[in-house]
């Protein structure tokens, strides 16, 4: 009997001998880690890439919509509840997961489905209608945080979502994953000068309040009326000087934490589950 004992670093050395064999001899290979796939070409001027299983259904929910072409497996569809392909009114192909990934990259999670389509038309501020709770952003530009707002104001049950024409993401796939379908169920309103726009929420009866971490007031102690349009401005800078001048007023989350301040798509559903709140109790 041997009284030699093996060592971490034999077993270490044994291990990497097995693994060296077995691929020899057509066994188990030796394990590599997977390649990350970068992202392909870009779709075709004028159209838009959205995936994800939720992005996608409500997409082909949407009439206004207009879908170009969809790649989806077989798993996807199923989840989807698509029976019939061939039955859809544009270019549907059955593919693998990979052939996803070299479009999307490895590092998006599509879930097995994406489509190419046109993007959806912003509105006018006139295109209001009678929406009595609103959100404008100040050239907020990270789309996962815009995507997210999206969907705590389709949560929440506002009416639309206001931007600036510049300084505010395009619609895209990262913003539409974000929003977990939201970007088919409210209407998005862009302005040019975000003041002109504030002005005429004014005008059409609403209270605007401007979300500032260092105002006096409390966002609960500041509503008033009967239409609310919270003001939200970019992570770090915050609202724009000309906006904080033209909103009625400037309010804050109470938050009595070491900390006093939140990223915005947090703050948004915050403000907008009180502001919902406030209007319920005044109907």
């Amino acid at each position: 009997m041997s009284d030699k004992t093996n060592t971490p670093k034999d077993t270490h050395y044994a291990k990497l001998r097995r693994a060296y064999r077995d691929e020899k001899s057509g066994g188990a290979p030796a394990f590599r880690p997977r390649q990350p796939v970068p992202p392909g070409e870009n779709a075709a001027d004028g159209l838009v890439r959205l995936y994800g299983l939720h992005t996608v259904r409500a997409a082909l929910d949407n009439p206004r919509r207009k879908i170009r072409k969809m790649l989806v497996t077989r798993n996807a569809a199923e989840r989807l509840e698509i029976a019939d392909l061939a039955a859809l009114p544009f270019k549907t192909e059955l593919v693998e997961p990979r052939d996803i990934d070299k479009i999307t990259g490895s590092d998006a999670v599509h879930q097995g489905v994406l489509i190419e389509a046109e993007p959806l038309k912003a509105k006018r501020l006139d295109a209001l209608g009678d929406a009595k709770l609103v959100l404008v952003l100040d050239q907020i530009t990270d789309p996962h945080n815009v995507g997210a707002i999206l969907r705590s104001a389709v949560a929440f049950g506002a009416g639309a979502l206001i931007t600036t024409a510049r300084h505010s993401p395009q619609e895209s796939g990262v913003l539409a994953k974000s929003a977990s379908g939201a970007l088919e169920h409210i209407d998005q309103i862009e302005v040019k000068n975000l003041a002109d726009a504030l002005g005429q929420l004014h005008e059409a009866g609403f209270r605007t309040i401007g979300l500032d971490s260092d105002a006096p007031a409390e966002l609960e102690k500041s509503f008033a009326g009967e239409k609310i349009a919270l003001v939200l401005g970019a992570e770090g800078k915050g609202l724009r000087q000309k906006t904080r001048e033209t909103v009625t007023t400037l309010a804050r989350l109470d938050m009595p934490g070491a900390i006093h301040s939140l990223n915005v798509s947090n703050a948004a559903a915050i403000s907008l589950y009180v502001a919902r709140k406030f209007l319920a109790s005044s109907e």
